[in-house]
């Protein structure tokens, strides 16, 4: 096979080349040997070099702009932007986000068509404050509240906040950009905004054709004066909890679950109760059993490659847990934040709980974000009943409405097609990033268990050996050049074990996911003994 030329700069087509190399060297073995992980990191150490640069170039730049501000007098243009690609070879883009970067420290002014000017330096120090009292403010009707109000987000932020330069990010939780439908993305909202009324006031409850094509995604028994737009899926899990449960109620909750729903339930005042699942979803005894204990009117599920365990709910649970939340009197939160998410090699999808729900038992959860970008904040929330009056009440009094803007670039989107092939591209590449990690994890980390292999979703959850230091790990991860997601901020109560969540979507192919592993492993020699 001839080989291919390196990627010799740091542009992400140069990522994506190095990446193509190392998965046509490794063939297409779902479970490969040794063999083929070492044809892949081969190809990893350019890889993993262009990342570096290609993630730190602007703060690079920037560095070296700021130590030369000082050959420059207050009001003097510094070089012009060709003049800078040129003497540090770098991209206009590069240059545009580092001058943007200088001006937002208030060390240079950029004017437009004029060029970029050494900025005069502030003199004035803020006048230090007194913010003591705040601690008072905060805590002095602490003694009444019957759950704490006090946020706990660093689950959250463990997957939003990006990892250092050069660091792999295996704790992510979107789609690396190579991933992410750009181009159609940017062709959305260009034509969006040529729309007539495109700037205009939206329904409160959002576009119509945007609310019927959800309603036709979850079945032909929903209809569009059922759903609600909201700005992505988090806002709707945020409205629909505290719809659902007054201060002090106890809300059921998968265990373990997505953190961002327990912050959600936790800074609503709910007392989160969990329910174990397996690999194939919750236990409906122990659901009906934790319904009868607390009295609970809400239980939150993902039944669809379920955070972080990627379990789909069994057949015959499916309408054995609609049915206990039914006798128990109670909703069913229905998150299915991942369907967009499958691998090629799912097979056919089971339909939404909501899909076969006559009776209003579920609120419907869904969004676009995952499965485009971070920043394409639109979703749904689906409920039928009196149910949707209090949902639409609490949505407009906290939101009035999402952008519509953003609601028609999402119309043109999933309408063009471009949609449909960028669906079909995630499914190809999470398959193949997913075996490509698990692969690597059974040649270099046998000591983790892996209970599940998901054919959706972007993530393996791996127990860790008995006493094993889940946070001397993670520590240990990080200063190993591997960011990972602790397993702890996902249980509700005491976990029965260590865990940690690997992220494979966010990383930029199967070329860094081997590097990653193999970081991984060094930093494990410690922690596992």
């Amino acid at each position: 096979m001839p080989r291919r030329p390196p990627c010799a700069d740091a542009s992400s087509a140069g990522a994506r080349c190095g990446v193509r190399r190392a998965w046509t060297l490794a063939g297409p073995s779902a479970f490969p040997g040794e063999e083929w992980l070492t044809a892949i990191v081969d190809g990893s150490v350019a890889l993993s070099c262009a990342l570096m640069q290609e993630r730190s170039s602007v703060g690079d730049l920037a560095k070296s702009l700021r130590q030369e501000l000082d050959r420059y007098s207050i009001g003097e243009k510094l070089p012009s932007s060709r003049v800078i690609v040129e003497r540090y070879r770098v991209s206009p883009v590069t240059v545009t986000r580092a001058l943007a970067q200088l001006a937002a420290e208030g060390l240079v002014v950029t004017r437009p068509g004029a060029g970029a000017f050494r900025a005069e330096p502030r003199r004035d120090a803020p006048v230090a404050g007194d913010t003591s009292w705040q601690e008072v403010a905060l805590s002095a009707d602490a003694a009444a509240e019957v759950v704490p109000r006090a946020v706990d987000a660093s689950g959250v932020l463990v997957t939003l906040s990006a990892p250092p330069p050069g660091v792999v990010e295996f704790n992510g939780g979107y789609l690396h950009p190579s991933l992410q439908p750009e181009q159609a993305m940017a062709a959305a909202l260009a034509r969006a905004g040529r729309r007539p009324g495109a700037w205009g006031r939206p329904p409160a409850d959002g576009l119509p054709e945007l609310r019927d094509w959800f309603a036709r995604g979850i079945g032909p028994t929903v209809t569009a004066a059922e759903v609600l737009v909201t700005a992505g899926g988090q806002s709707a899990l945020t409205t629909a909890l505290r719809a659902l449960a007054p201060p002090g109620a106890p809300v059921l909750v998968e265990s373990p679950t997505y953190p961002g729903m327990l912050a959600i339930a936790r800074a609503a005042g709910l007392r989160p109760v969990p329910v174990p699942v397996d690999p194939r979803g919750v236990r409906p005894e122990l659901l009906a059993a934790a319904f009868r204990a607390t009295g609970a009117r809400v239980f939150v599920s993902q039944p669809l490659f379920q955070n972080p365990t990627g379990a789909v709910l069994a057949p015959g649970r499916r309408p054995e847990v609609v049915r206990i939340a039914r006798a128990a009197g109670a909703f069913v939160i229905e998150d299915d934040f991942a369907r967009r998410l499958v691998h090629d090699d799912a097979g056919p999808l089971p339909a939404p709980l909501a899909a076969d729900d006559p009776d209003g038992v579920v609120v419907h959860v869904c969004s676009l974000t995952k499965a485009t970008s971070p920043s394409l904040r639109v979703g749904a929330l689906v409920a039928r009943g009196p149910v949707l009056e209090r949902l639409r009440a609490i949505h407009v009094v906290d939101n009035f409405f999402v952008p519509r803007p953003l609601q028609e670039a999402a119309l043109e989107l999933v309408g063009s097609p471009a949609w449909s092939r960028h669906l079909r591209t995630v499914a190809s590449e999470l398959k193949v990033r997913r075996d490509t990690m698990t692969a690597a994890l059974r040649l270099r980390l046998p000591e983790l268990t892996l209970p599940h292999i998901p054919s959706g979703g972007y993530h393996l959850w791996l127990r860790l050996p008995d006493g094993t230091d889940e946070a001397a790990l993670v520590s240990a991860a990080l200063r190993a050049g591997v960011a990972v997601a602790p397993g702890r901020p996902y249980f509700s109560a005491e976990p029965p074990a260590g865990h940690v969540r690997l992220s494979f979507a966010g990383v930029a192919g199967p070329a860094e996911i081997a590097e990653g592993v193999r970081r991984l492993r060094t930093a494990c020699d410690e922690p596992l003994g």
